[in-house]
C-alpha cells in the first residue's frame, strides 16, 4: 500500500478523545484525525515524530498514519489500513498458506456481523479470515494484542469458532504494523477474557497467523510471517 500523495512530517502535541490529535507542522498547530480506537500504548507520547496524510471529506485536513517510537521503529497506527494491506498481500501471493482462487471482502456472517475475508480454493472450499491490526510492543521484538479491552474482538473469535464447527476453515490473522517484532503474543493482562477466548477457539481448530510489515514513508507492505506464542 503506497502513500499517495507523500506523507507530511509533524510532531505530536496531544492525542485525545480517541480520534483526535493535536500536531505541530513547523510553527503551525493543527488538529488531525487519529484513525485508531485503541489505547495506542507507547505510541502517543507528546513530542513523537509523526507522519500525516491529506484527508478529504471532513473538516480535519490530515489523518495520522505513522509514528516513530523511542527505539526508532516506525509504526503504522491507522488500524483500518490493515485490511487493504492484507488484500494487496493476498493478490501478490504473500500468504502462501491461504487459498486465493476467490477473494471476497467484508462478508456477512449471521444477521448483524461481518468477517473481513471469505476465500475459496480451486475446489470451492471456503476459508474465513478475520484481520486484526497490531501496534503494541512492550518488550523488544515482541508484539502484543490487544492494547485495550475488545468485546468486538471476542465476538469475532466466537464467529470464527462457529464457522469451524460447521466444517469450514477459519483463520485469525494478526497484522503487526511494525517491522521490529519477531514474535507475537496476547496481552492477557490487558484483556484476560480475550486471552481465554482465544485459547478456547484455538483448541477448537481456529488457526492463528501473525505477519509483520515492511514500513517506509512511501508505504506499507506485508512482511514475513512471525511466530505466534500463546499457551
Amino acid at each position: 500500500m503506497q502513500f499517495d500523495p507523500p506523507l507530511i512530517e509533524a510532531r505530536l502535541r496531544l492525542r485525545y478523545k480517541r480520534f483526535l490529535a493535536d500536531m505541530e507542522i513547523g510553527s503551525e498547530h493543527i488538529t488531525v484525525h487519529c484513525p485508531n480506537p485503541g489505547s495506542m500504548m507507547g505510541l502517543a507520547e507528546p513530542g513523537s515524530r509523526c507522519w500525516l496524510g491529506p484527508k478529504t471529506g471532513t473538516k480535519l485536513p490530515y489523518g495520522w498514519e505513522l509514528v516513530e517510537t523511542r527505539s526508532g521503529a516506525i509504526v503504522g497506527i491507522h488500524t483500518t489500513r490493515a485490511n487493504a494491506i492484507v488484500a494487496e498481500g493476498m493478490a501478490a501471493g504473500r500468504f502462501p498458506g491461504l487459498p486465493s482462487a476467490k477473494i471476497q471482502r467484508e462478508v456477512k456472517v449471521g444477521k448483524e456481523s461481518r468477517l473481513d475475508f471469505r476465500l475459496e480454493d480451486e475446489a470451492g472450499n471456503p476459508c474465513w479470515v478475520e484481520v486484526k491490526s497490531v501496534t503494541l510492543s512492550r518488550r523488544a521484538g515482541m508484539a502484543e494484542f490487544p492494547d485495550a479491552k475488545t468485546s468486538r474482538g471476542a465476538r469475532h473469535l466466537a464467529e470464527l469458532a462457529a464457522l469451524k464447527r460447521r466444517g469450514e476453515r477459519a483463520v485469525l490473522l494478526f497484522l503487526v504494523q511494525r517491522a521490529d517484532c519477531r514474535e507475537m503474543t496476547i496481552a492477557a493482562d490487558i484483556d484476560p477474557f480475550y486471552a481465554s477466548a482465544l485459547t478456547q477457539v484455538r483448541a477448537q481448530g481456529v488457526e492463528i497467523m501473525a505477519f509483520s510489515c515492511e514500513i517506509s514513508l512511501a508505504g506499507i507492505d506485508v512482511g514475513p510471517q512471525i511466530a505466534f506464542i500463546h499457551s
